[in-house]
Formats: C-alpha cells, structure tokens, sequence
C-alpha cells in the first residue's frame, strides 16, 4: 500500500498561489484568443518560445539553456538585425532542442519554431533581407479583417446603438448586399479575436445584425443611388449569394446585368440548402428584393446552361461571371447504397426549397455525416414527423464541422448522435428498400488535416434501423458543361488567377464555391464583391459608390465586464413541430447593452482595413 505523501501536505500553502497563477493564466489565454489579425508572425512565435521558456523546470538542459538561446536569436530576427548566419544557428539549435529535450515543454517549444520557419520562410527572408516585415503585415480592426466581405462592423453596430437600423442595414449593404441573410445563418467568423474577449467575451455580432434587419427589413431600406449607364453588359451565372452580389454591384456602378439562374427562384443555396426554421423564405426574399432595386439586373429563372449557351453568352456580353456553387450532393460508394429510401441530403433540401416537404410519418431516419447540412437534415426530418432520427459520424461529436449551437439544437429537439461509426452498407429487404445502415466502429487516431483521423476499431458491426438513410458527406460542383467550353478544373473547381478571372480566358470570370470548393454564404459574398471590383476593372472603369450613412462619433470604451447577450430560441418541444423561425428577438435592452460593450476599435484602435472592398465617395 501507498503511504501518505507528507510533502503535499507540507505546500498546501502555496494553492492560493495556485490560485492567483490560474488567474494570470486565463487572461493570458484571453489575450491568445484576442490576437489581432495581421500581426507579424515571427513576433507571434517569439511570445510562443517565451512561454516555453518559462515553463521549462530547468532539469535538462536543453529546454533548460537552449529555450532563452532560442529566443535570443529569435529576437535579433523580430528587431531585423540578423543574417543568413543567424538562421542557421536558429535552426540548428532548435533541432538539437527538439531531439534531445526530455519532456513536451522543450521540444514541442523547438518543434513549433521548426515549423514556423518554413510556414513563414518568406517572412524571415524578409526581416533578414529586406529588414522589415512583408508587405500587407499590420494590424487591422479584427472583425472587419475577418468578414470575408470587410463590413465594416463597428460602424453598423454603432447606428444600431443610435437606433438607426435603416443606416445599419445600409452600412451592412455598403459591402454585403445580403443583411438579413447574414443576420440569420452567418457562422460570424467576425466574432473569431474580438478584442472584447480581452475583458468578457466577443460582441454577439450576429445577434446585433439581426436586431436591426428585424427592426428595418432589407427591402424597406433604400439602395444607394446607381452610377451613370455604362452601356457594358455582364452576365451572371448562378442567382445564389455570389453571383447576386456580384450582379447587385456591377449594377451600382451602371453596367447591365442579366442573371441566368437554373432553378425557378433566386437565392442558390440560401434557398435551396437551408431549411425555413432557420431561414424563412420571406426573410430571404427581403434581401433578393433590395437587390434587384439596384436597377438594371434581368433574372432568367429555369434556364440551364449548357455549352451553346455558355459560348452565346461569353460573345454576346462584355464580362461574364459564373457562380454556379456546388449544387449536387456526393454519394457513399458502399453496398447497398442504390436501396430505396436512400438519398442525398442536398437534394432533399433542394425540394423543400420550392415547397416540397417530405412526409416521414412513421419512418426511422438515419442522417450521414457532422457539418451542418447533416444537422439542417437531422433537424429538418424531426419536423417531418420521423419516429426517431439519428446522426451516424465517423467522428467524434468535437469533431463535427457542424456549428457546436446547430447540434446542441439538433439534441435538445430529440435527434440522437452516434458517433464513432463508418457506414459500410445499407440493408435491403426483399423490395429492395432500406432496412437498416450497417455501421463499422470507429476509434481515434492521429491528427491528419488538423482533425483526429478515425480509424476502424477492432470491434463488431452495427446494424442501425433506418426506412430512410440522408447522405450528407459533402458538395460537388456541376463543372462538365462549363470544361467543354474550356474552362479548366482542379478537383472538380475552376481554376481562376487573383483576380477571379477564369484560366485561359479574358473576359470570364469565376467565384464561390464553384471556385473555392463548398464554403460559407459569406464566403461566397465575398467572392461575388471582388468579382464585381475586377469586372469594373476590366471594362475600363473605377467606380466609386455612395453610402450616404455618416457614422456615429465613438463613445468612450465601456470596459465593465458584462455577460454576453445570447439569441435565444423557442422552445424545443414547440419548434420540433413546425417550420417556423426558431430564434426569438432581442429586446432593444439587450441590443443596446450588447451594442454597449463593442469598444469601437476602428476609432481606438489600428484604424480601418482598406483593402479588399468596393470603393466609396
């Protein structure tokens, strides 16, 4: 038997500094998270070798002695006083600390420089060189630089604190012609190194965007004024959320815009891949009316393109802009996967799309795969009427790419996650239908990709009961017709240069996740902006659009802790059985306490980002 160890009674003192560590320690990984975008990347890593330093418990020597060398050279490459010489040394010490270091403090510290002098090679060749940083590294407002379309955010949330939400939702518009979309579904990447995480947590940015388009619909608020008629045309290939964005801009700055579209409505994915509970139709709506404001844009709705139509197009207009997404969902190429009741997610939410809602009364539903199309179906085969409805993910549920608020959601309204399993095959009965989705377990592995990669675990197969099987594993693009005109591909994405334009072409160009591979609706907006500025670009042109929205003088900073303000959603027991909107408004209290605790970085702060937007008077 173990006997009692008399020397942790003897420090036991010493846990109220323990205590007080802890704290110094949860500020400092507040300051982690808040680290500002556009920060050099070899002072990033020299705070990292600090740390190290400090850590080591100065046992062994290389952790011991060689972590502080370390920083030493480091040091001298952040100030720009080193040479080629200094960056052997740096590297040849930080291998010798990696290899020879008894514990995680010292290598894993050398490990990290190691791969950070070739992540950043050009960055150290820089401050070796050139002795600066490269061009392009600085600091900028976090959530503006993280919006992939640069909204500028405190702006906006200031007039909502004001109580003008008709100059929010302008402001929004100023760089994202789709407010209420974003207010609605954005994964907020704006939201990802607020600095108010330095004092509490990050602003509710999604949640003030919203406050103000439900106070001010997008459609009720005035577009800015259009530019003179250019006479120059462009057409616009795919009416989701790049290529209306594209066409809501070029038609700002006066050229003709006809959007080819081959569903029946407007909207790409926004419509046809998010269900109504978390989008309404109207909502949607709201944003495809102040669009087409903009004057000058023709939608052809229920016209598909093929190659004739593609060469008609690219001669009869002047530019032309394919934003088509990734409209088809992939498959599992597993036995029995042909069974009836076996189907693709995003089909099954293309249908809902234009109103065809399936009845799964009575039905077992088994949903394939972690993101959010998976939850999207999961949640959508509940309101369905499904007896019971399962996720099936070969990972672990912290795996999922799924946002963690859409599986909390997706359990809380009854739907179950089996995790840890990989389908194998699909049980037919004797009419060929699904009977059950066989499953072999999973268990965890080495990181690949940045995830633990799964690996099949010495276990037996499952058999889970399914009358209905949704494949939800990912996204592909409909690229055939458009690589017989010409246009190139890598994986099934067109290839395009920086400037969007499509390889081998002059006056095409491409965006989205046509381009990118499957990505976020803000990403895609985004890509539809650039696409408008180089359009502009390409014609002959340099337009500069009015906003007309003054934006409030900042207030000072109020650095009172406070909670964050959270959307709320209707009960689960109510929401489960309809489609109705499933987030509650907030109260103009909380919109102006949330508004409240932005502390207006763009005033006090490194100032504005000014790439990477269209221009403005």
């Amino acid at each position: 038997m173990w006997g009692m160890d008399v020397t942790a009674l003897s420090i036991a003192p010493k846990s109220k500094d323990d205590a007080r560590i802890a704290q110094q320690l949860n500020r400092h990984e507040r300051r982690v998270e808040a680290s500002p975008p556009g920060m050099c990347p070899l002072a990033a890593q020299l705070s990292l070798l600090r740390d190290g330093a400090l850590q080591t418990c100065g046992k062994c020597v290389p952790c011991r002695d060689g972590l502080p060398q370390l920083a030493a050279l480091l040091e001298r490459v952040v100030a720009c006083d080193a040479d080629a010489g200094t960056l052997e040394r740096l590297r040849a010490l930080a291998c010798m600390v990696r290899d020879t270091a008894d514990c995680a403090i010292g290598y894993e510290a050398a490990n990290a420089l190691l791969e950070g002098m070739d992540a950043f090679a050009a960055e150290y060749e820089s401050h070796v060189e050139r002795g600066c940083c490269q061009a392009g590294v600085g600091q900028s407002v976090p959530c503006e630089t993280l919006c992939p379309a640069h909204v500028n955010v405190p702006a906006y949330i200031a007039l909502v604190a004001e109580g003008d939400y008709a100059g929010a939702v302008q402001m929004v518009r100023k760089d994202n012609p789709f407010p209420t979309a974003c207010a609605l579904v954005c994964e907020h990447p704006c939201e990802e190194r607020c600095r108010r995480t330095l004092i509490d947590a990050p602003l509710n940015i999604r949640g003030i965007k919203k406050f103000a388009v439900d106070q001010a619909p997008a459609d009720t608020v005035a577009v800015p004024p259009r530019s003179v008629d250019t006479a120059r045309t462009v057409a616009v290939i795919g009416g989701g959320p790049s290529g209306l964005t594209c066409a809501y801009f070029c038609a700002l700055m006066g050229h003709r815009v006809t959007v080819f579209e081959e569903r029946e409505q407007l909207g790409g994915m926004l419509r046809y891949g998010i269900p109504a509970y978390r989008f309404p139709r109207e909502r949607l709506d709201e944003d495809i009316r102040g669009i087409m404001n903009a004057g000058t844009i023709t939608a052809r709705c229920g016209e598909s393109i093929g190659l004739t139509e593609m060469r008609e197009i690219a001669d009869t207009y002047h530019a032309v802009y394919v934003a088509i997404g990734a409209q088809t969902g992939k498959s599992l190429r597993i036995e029995g996967a042909d069974a009836e009741g076996v189907m693709s997610a995003v089909d099954m939410l293309g249908r809902i799309g234009d109103g065809d809602y399936p009845d799964f009364s009575g039905k077992s539903v088994v949903v394939v795969g972690g993101g959010n199309v998976a939850m999207d179906c999961a949640r959508t085969a509940v309101r369905a009427g499904a007896d019971d409805v399962s996720v099936v993910y070969r990972r672990r549920k912290e795996d999922m790419t799924a946002l963690p608020i859409e599986v909390e959601s997706a359990i809380a309204e009854g739907v179950e996650m089996i995790v840890l399993e990989a389908p194998v095959a699909v049980e037919k009965d004797a009419e060929g239908r699904c009977a059950a989705l066989v499953t072999q377990p999973q268990m965890i592995g080495a990181v690949r990709g940045g995830r633990p990669a799964p690996v099949a675990a010495n276990k037996p197969e499952r058999r889970i009961e399914a009358d209905i099987v949704l494949i939800a594993v990912g996204q592909n693009v409909v690229s055939a017709p458009f690589e017989e005109f010409g246009m190139a591909t890598t994986w099934g994405c067109f290839n395009a240069d920086e400037r969007l334009r499509a390889e081998g072409f002059d006056n095409v160009f491409v965006g989205g996740d046509c381009q990118t591979g499957p990505a976020t609706a803000i990403r895609a907006i985004g890509a539809g902006k650039v696409a408008a500025r180089n359009i502009d670009e390409f014609l002959g042109y340099s337009h500069k659009l009015r906003c007309d929205v003054e934006v409030p003088v900042a207030r000072p900073n109020d650095r009172t802790p406070k909670g964050r303000v959270e959307i709320t959603e209707r009960p689960a027991r109510e929401r489960k059985r309809d489609f109705q909107g499933v987030e509650i408004e907030m109260s103009r209290e909380e919109a102006v306490q949330e508004c409240g605790r932005c502390l207006r970085c763009d005033c006090f702060g490194p100032g504005t980002l000014e790439g990477g937007r269209v221009q403005y008077a």
